[in-house]
């Protein structure tokens, strides 16, 4: 398939109106959709030259990895101005300049190539050479042209490039350096927004260096995640309130490019929630309110009763700060701060033009409700429901200790304790039903929880709820076979025996496939990448103890094979022998347990900082 910037599909731009009779508009049909399907990897996509946008059948990117620079930013007319375009490996590219007030406009200014096998130029609307196109789809990591400056140039011009790495992986309308005209104003608001956001009634201005936590639980009232953090750090999220006679000061930050937001709630669900944002728009911070209502998209208000607004974005971290009465009777959806609420701090991505992503992982909420203008606390928060993280936790009980132990037990201890008793049943038979009951129950509580916190199924977990609902059913079904073993020597006890074991090894198989998904899903997303080398630990751990025991058992096995007809020799050869198997096994056991409860330990941990 061709790559890039395929518009020349028929639609209601490129046409494909005519009525033509039989054959020619047969063939008419067929080079339309042609071009449809196999794109223009010669670059000569003049369709695009409005929109920048290629028709590949998917959504563009939210976070570029391409940048434009330039060697300055004052520029006259007739000026040049050398433009590189650069980033990993990609197939196709677009470059336009454009007015930087108004970015829908046609492209200002003309182009010259500096390598023609990589670049062409390409005439938008009535401007020649005012774009710049690839000319094949070979990959490419640097592209380098010149822009001159017309004579009626804008007093300030945008550089603007889609890039397309692969067929569906593109992005559109990177926005790249803003070149002036000597004297040009410096809008301090954005210079472009979506539909429905807004600019503030109120100047912004910028912060001259970070917030800090000094006055935390005395004068302000602050949630740090993780807890006690530094709000100058790059991991620290952070969030405070601080009352100023009739009114509330807050500071927010975190490490996001993208934006930063905190909810006010009457529950823990997101929806009918009031909602404040600051979000990058061009490297420039846009601060709104919002009313979230249910579980759509935010919708900023037209209305803004936000003040001394302030931002600041460094090194990936965002900061915002602003201030807002106590008591806003004349903004609908904006609650009174002193009151007492449930409180959200979310980050995620956001596009160029400031629109903005579901966040990818689940928000910070606070355990309880907060009045933000009373006692000043400083507290943390979860990003992982109680329910959801008592499921993780009774899962990692049940699937890396109790039956894993269980299955040790049963395999090899057989012959180590069959002379000891416990409740008049052999004590190997009793451990392992009892670990194994145990995981029956943990697994039981474990399914239902997820159920009770979503209400019903969740359609966003992927694979993890089926095979979750497959373990459950193996577990039960491995029960139920139990209870209705057949005796030692039944003519069904082989084919029980079978079907057990397999039935076990399955169970066991998908529960850690089960729980490699659970591991990163939103509800819980224990840390990346710890979690998985982690989990792979764990299953090299039970496997390699598992070969052990099993070379151990074959090695003991040849031991007692006495060439020689000696009765004596032979009962000394298998007492001595049993002897010393009995005291490896049950060193290995118990460092095989010692080493699952530091696994389970360290799962454990991480789903409580969570």
């Amino acid at each position: 398939m061709a790559i890039l910037l395929r518009l020349g599909c028929c639609n209601r731009r490129t046409g494909c109106k005519m009525e033509l009779p039989g054959l020619a508009f047969a063939v008419w049909m067929f080079v339309c959709f042609y071009a449809s399907v196999d794109g223009y990897p010669s670059g000569k996509v003049r369709e695009a030259c409005t929109s920048m946008i290629p028709c590949h059948g998917s959504s563009p990117q939210p976070s570029p990895e391409h940048t434009i620079t330039v060697n300055r930013t004052e520029f006259k007319p007739g000026d040049n101005i050398e433009v590189h375009l650069s980033g990993p490996d990609f197939e196709g590219f677009f470059i336009q300049a454009r007015d930087a007030e108004h970015l829908d406009s046609p492209a200002v200014g003309s182009f010259v190539l500096v390598d023609r096998r990589l670049s062409q130029l390409l005439t938008c609307g009535r401007t020649k050479n005012s774009a710049v196109s690839h000319t094949s789809k070979a990959k490419k990591k640097y592209i380098k042209v010149y822009w001159i400056a017309p004579g009626d140039a804008p007093k300030r011009v945008q550089f603007l490039a889609t890039v397309v790495k692969k067929y569906r992986t593109f992005w559109v309308k990177i926005p790249g350096p803003i070149v002036s005209q000597p004297n040009a104003l410096s809008p301090t608001t954005p210079l472009h927004a979506t539909s429905e956001a807004i600019s503030t009634s109120h100047p912004i201005s910028y912060l001259s260096k970070p917030f800090n936590a000094s006055g935390c639980g005395s004068t302000k009232f602050c949630i740090r995640n993780p807890s006690k953090c530094d709000p100058e750090s790059a991991s620290c999220f952070f969030l405070s309130f601080q009352r100023e006679k009739s009114s509330v000061f807050i500071e927010m930050s975190g490490p996001s490019e993208g934006y930063l937001a905190f909810a006010l709630s009457h529950d823990q669900w997101m929806g009918g929630d009031d909602a404040y944002l600051c979000i990058n728009e061009d490297h420039r911070i846009h601060v709104s309110t919002a009313y979230l209502k249910e579980r759509s998209p935010p919708v900023l208000d037209s209305e803004n009763a936000l003040e001394d607004v302030s931002w600041r974005l460094v090194d990936g971290v965002l900061q915002c700060s602003f201030g807002r009465s106590i008591r806003l009777p004349a903004y609908k959806g904006r609650f009174n701060l002193d009151a007492s609420y449930y409180i959200f701090l979310a980050d995620g991505e956001a596009s160029e033009g400031g629109l903005i992503y579901k966040h990818r992982r689940q928000p910070l909420i606070t355990s309880g409700i907060y009045n933000v203008t009373g006692l000043p606390q400083d507290i943390g928060g979860s990003r992982s429901p109680r329910l959801i993280k008592a499921h993780g936790a009774l899962m990692f009980v049940a699937w890396i200790t109790t039956v894993s132990i269980g299955v040790i037990v049963a395999r090899f201890f057989k012959p180590v304790w069959s002379h000891s008793f416990l409740l008049g049943k052999e004590m190997w038979f009793q451990v392992h039903r009892m670990l194994m009951l145990t995981t029956v129950m943990l697994t039981s509580i474990s399914f239902v929880l997820p159920f009770i916190y979503r209400g019903g199924w969740s359609q966003q977990a992927g694979f993890h709820p089926y095979l979750g609902c497959t373990v459950m059913a193996l577990t039960i079904f491995q029960a139920l076979m139990a209870g209705f073993r057949p005796s030692r020597h039944a003519p069904r006890r082989q084919l029980f025996n079978w079907f057990h074991w397999s039935t076990g090894t399955t169970a066991r198989i998908l529960a850690v496939v089960t729980m490699f998904l659970g591991m990163d899903l939103p509800a819980l997303d224990l840390p990346d990448p710890w979690d998985t080398y982690t989990m792979i630990g764990f299953v090299a751990w039970h496997v390699g103890i598992d070969v052990l025991l099993e070379i151990h058992s074959y090695c003991l096995v040849r031991k007692v094979e006495v060439i020689e007809d000696d009765r004596v020799q032979i009962l000394q050869s298998l007492t001595s022998a049993e002897a010393e198997g009995r005291l490896f096994k049950q060193i290995v056991l118990t460092i095989y347990v010692c080493g699952n409860i530091v696994f389970l330990v360290a799962f454990l941990a991480a789903i409580n900082q969570i």
